[in-house]
């Protein structure tokens, strides 16, 4: 379960060694925008080491990729980090299907020179264009190794033309289109950074808005927002004391063999149950990480 992703720029060495005690869930060591073309190079060379000298097994690593483009950054980034085995790597400037089977295809080929089982390393497809927005679902189910598709709103937005506020209205459509797509492929789907980080009343909000459209998570990019995003994210007292008497309720009325069952006068039916078992599930999932 990854409630919170943290973006690491690929180049800051002190930030990157530090990842797994800034509490995120996930970090993601980011090859991309954050790092100027004449530090491309540098930058992958400085993760790759970092991977293969430190153990990161209290967290996920995410290594956001280059995107597809005759300058070869993408290969030569999964050339040196496909071979320590990341969780998922994250292709930027989906398009299309077709986009996501390149890059699967050639992870695959790296995974086989290396000797590696193939579908060990997994992709989570950014979508912040326009196109890629309208191929969200294929984009989604274009490849097993998919499994989890990204909102990219600040690109997107750029794409779009339109303008990017704190509320967020204008990514409305956005975020829902997205979590449709992925919840009809099965897979996570995790929102957007909130950018401004000195607003900790902003970043509430819009982690919650988030929650409310029903992503898994949402990414950061300061370790000012993780522990807000994962307390947002993570199921309360109250609520998991509530999805258990809803379970516990439907298991009396199936002894009793009534058809029809209420909790606190509201009738439980089976979309109540699923959530209920839902943030059952998110919780046992929490222990899990908590104990391991």
């Amino acid at each position: 379960m990854v409630r919170s992703l943290l973006f690491l720029p690929g180049n800051n060495p002190n930030m990157l060694i530090n990842g797994d005690v800034l509490g995120a869930d996930a970090i993601i060591f980011d090859l991309e925008d954050a790092v100027t073309p004449d530090e491309k190079d540098a930058a992958r060379i400085l993760v790759r080491n970092i991977l293969a000298s430190l153990d990161f097994r209290s967290v996920e690593v995410v290594i956001r990729i280059n995107s597809i483009a005759p300058d070869g950054f993408w290969k030569r980034d999964l050339d040196e980090v496909i071979p320590l085995k990341p969780r998922r790597v994250m292709a930027t400037k989906v398009r299309d299907a077709e986009y996501i089977r390149e890059v699967a295809a050639y992870i695959g080929e790296v995974e086989s020179r290396c000797g590696m089982q193939a579908g060990t390393v997994q992709i989570i497809a950014l979508i912040e264009t326009a196109a890629a927005l309208e191929n969200a679902f294929a984009i989604a189910v274009a490849d097993p190794r998919v499994t989890a598709v990204f909102l990219g709103a600040e690109d997107l937005t750029a794409d779009l033309r339109s303008g990017r506020t704190k509320s967020g209205e204008e990514i409305a459509y956005a975020r829902g289109r997205i979590v449709a797509a992925a919840r009809a492929a099965a897979i996570d789907v995790y929102d957007t950074p909130f950018t401004d980080v000195n607003d900790d009343e902003g970043i509430v909000a819009d982690a919650n808005i988030a929650k409310q459209f029903g992503f898994s998570g949402k990414a950061a990019i300061t370790p000012r927002h993780v522990g807000i995003i994962n307390r947002v994210f993570s199921p309360t007292e109250d609520e998991v004391d509530h999805a258990r008497r809803v379970l516990e309720v439907i298991e009396e009325a199936k002894a009793q063999g009534k058809g029809a069952v209420s909790l606190n006068g509201k009738m439980i039916d089976a979309p109540i149950v699923a959530r209920a078992q839902q943030v059952l599930d998110m919780d046992a999932a929490m222990r899990r990480r908590t104990t391991a």
